[in-house]
């Protein structure tokens, strides 16, 4: 059974979720650069990774859900998102832990201020489109 007829902007969430990908991505370069022009090399680096950090794991996300299934239903829907998002928090953790672990000199606030400023490109995301919702009631009442 086909769900997508229960959110008529079901067939658009692909280019959606690639659509904040490249925006997650481009936000990430962009805090990566500031820090390599405020703060050097290690900044920079270090800056570039926190938002790999939140990118390669949203892209994972994204990835599980996009994927055509067997079975096109709701619940293989959900499973496909509960698998998501655990995969998701692995990779997270799993990066973070090899970044920590592997890479000297790291400069942690420069990491996690551009792991937030990417992870809140989503949040911005959502919010965009919850106000884009609330702008296309008809004024009737209805």
């Amino acid at each position: 059974m086909d769900v997508a007829f229960l959110v008529p902007e079901a067939y658009d969430i692909k280019s959606v979720m690639l659509k904040l990908l490249v925006v997650q991505a481009g936000v990430g370069v962009v805090v990566a650069v500031g820090f390599l022009g405020t703060g050097g090399t290690v900044a920079g680096y270090s800056a570039l990774l926190g938002s790999l950090i939140s990118v390669l794991p949203n892209a994972f996300l994204a990835l599980r859900l996009a994927v055509p299934r067997r079975d096109p239903g709701a619940h293989a829907l959900v499973w496909a998102a509960y698998i998501g998002e655990f995969g998701k928090l692995a990779l997270t953790v799993l990066l973070f832990s090899l970044v920590f672990t592997l890479v000297r000199p790291l400069s942690a606030a420069a990491l996690f201020v551009a792991f937030i400023a990417t992870q809140l490109v989503t949040l911005s995301g959502l919010l965009m489109r919850s106000g884009q919702e609330q702008d296309t009631s008809n004024g009737n009442g209805s």
